[in-house]
């Protein structure tokens, strides 16, 4: 599941100089949507690249109508939101039918009024209306009054498939609560706060929900070969690599091994914490979605796989991708009866993890575990499938 972060920069939070505020802090600390009142769509263009959702209310949607008439395009925003005085924030009472509900006919009319609800869960009957918004709409906002309180488990439970379920929060830690409840969790959190790091931490809460954790091996080293020169791909990254981060590649797709950044000073050369020597132009590295890519296809703006020691994994864009022709070695593996290799430079810059920790390859011999990814599975352009692939 891809999780989102919404920001609530509507009327509701201040004059434009505050939402404007609200809005460039969102944008720096990277969040998927801003949501705004249909006037300010344009401003918020100009501040930055960002998916703009925009409250729609009966008024507008009447403009919207006449602009239409008179041929001009009324469409700015990529996502327009009902809801706002309306039924869903509790301005307009709930009829008792809600076939006779407004906000519910504007989503019902079609993708150009609106494709999402705003729902304040008030009571039992919101939380109905929510879950009928939800058979029209692709994005159905809810916000409860109490966030102890509220029917997360229930509308996740009934709904969670037929739209994307975002749920008001006002910390990172109730957007963690959200996308961890009833362990599907909300597909987003519509953020309502100023706090610069509150926003940055609810975005790094998005992250940590969306990343793997990986479950590393040990595997005995069988053989250290000299094997000549090979095309050597460097993958420098836009990223500083902490001391126990790497990236996981192989000559074999079931059993990817771990090799540290360059983030350790040496007599030779100076650290380079955003750099992976991976290995030769044919080996795989690991990506962020869990597929593989040759490094030789590696390019600037492609996203690769980081990893620590622990299987924690995070995504890094690639900058530059540097080959050229090195010395290699093959080192060779055994897990649980399994030959497993790759190709190294003879470096001792080098580095893999072994039991005694980091270990310049230069150094490593028969007897040594070290850490590596084992999936018993085979890869066809870098997906796993089920079929009979012999790697030797």
């Amino acid at each position: 599941m891809t999780r989102s972060v919404w920001l609530k920069a509507d009327d509701t939070v201040g004059d434009w100089e505050t939402r404007k505020r609200r809005i460039t802090a969102g944008l720096e600390a990277g969040v998927d949507w801003v949501l705004v009142d249909e006037a300010d769509v344009e401003k918020v263009r100009e501040l930055g690249d960002v998916n703009i959702a925009a409250f729609r209310t009966d008024a507008d949607v009447h403009v919207m109508e006449a602009e239409e008439d008179d041929g001009e395009p009324a469409a700015l925003a990529d996502a327009y939101i009902v809801g706002k005085d309306g039924e869903g924030d509790a301005t307009v009472e709930l009829p008792s039918d809600f076939s006779g509900s407004a906000d519910l006919t504007t989503l019902r009319r079609g993708d150009d009024l609106a494709n999402g609800s705003y729902v304040r869960i008030l009571s039992k009957d919101y939380e109905a209306f929510a879950e009928e918004a939800a058979r029209d709409g692709d994005y159905t906002i809810v916000i409860g009054e109490d966030w102890t309180i509220i029917p997360l488990e229930n509308l996740i439970a009934r709904i969670g498939e037929e739209t994307d379920l975002i749920a008001g929060v006002t910390t990172a830690e109730e957007a963690k609560t959200a996308f961890e409840t009833l362990e599907l969790g909300s597909d987003g959190v519509l953020l309502d706060s100023d706090d610069p790091d509150e926003i940055r931490k609810t975005v790094e809460v998005r992250d940590e929900a969306e990343r793997e954790s990986l479950d590393l091996v040990w595997a005995e080293v069988t053989e250290v070969e000299r094997t000549g020169m090979a095309d050597r791909v460097c993958v420098d990254t836009g990223t500083i690599m902490d001391h126990d981060e790497g990236m996981l590649v192989g000559s074999m797709a079931r059993g990817l091994f771990f090799v540290h950044a360059e983030t350790a000073k040496s007599p030779y050369v100076a650290s380079r914490p955003f750099r992976v020597n991976a290995g030769a132009v044919h080996a795989y590295a690991r990506t962020p979605d869990g597929g593989t890519v040759y490094l030789s296809e590696l390019e600037s703006g492609d996203e690769v796989q980081l990893i620590d020691t622990n299987g924690n994994t995070r995504e890094a864009i690639v900058g530059r991708v540097k080959i050229e022709k090195r010395p290699m070695f093959r080192i060779s593996a055994d897990y649980e009866g399994d030959r497993v290799t790759t190709l190294l430079q003879n470096a001792e810059t080098i580095k893999v993890h072994t039991r005694e920790g980091r270990t310049a390859v230069t150094d490593l011999e028969p007897g040594d575990e070290m850490l590596i990814y084992y999936e018993d599975t085979a890869r066809h352009f870098g997906e796993a499938v089920e079929e009979s692939i012999i790697e030797k």
